[in-house]
């Protein structure tokens, strides 16, 4: 009797499950604000990522899963209080 009713998971889609709960466990470390703010953010990037992202484009989901393991590397250091993000739109940049 096997206790798994879902579909097998994928070692990447493991991978993206692991690194979505290593945010929500390091985000636990933080102050009580701070922990609400990551776990908003981190839960809106990956749902974003989820819909805009073609699933068989894996290259660049893994280049994704690298960014976010460093990117939970410096959130687990006990200097950093939380997480940000950058976003530049090309399309209103100025150039020259």
């Amino acid at each position: 009797m096997g206790l798994s009713n879902g579909p097998r998971l994928s070692g990447m889609q493991k991978q993206v499950l692991a690194l979505y709960r290593g945010f929500l466990r390091a985000a636990h470390s933080k102050s009580p604000e701070e922990r609400h703010k990551i776990e908003s953010f981190v839960s809106s990037e990956f749902r974003r990522n989820a819909k805009q992202i073609d699933r068989k484009n894996f290259q660049y989901i893994e280049y994704l899963l690298r960014l976010g393991k460093k990117q939970l590397e410096q959130l687990k250091n006990p200097d950093t209080i939380g997480l940000s993000s950058l976003t530049v739109n090309s399309s209103q940049t100025r150039r020259p």
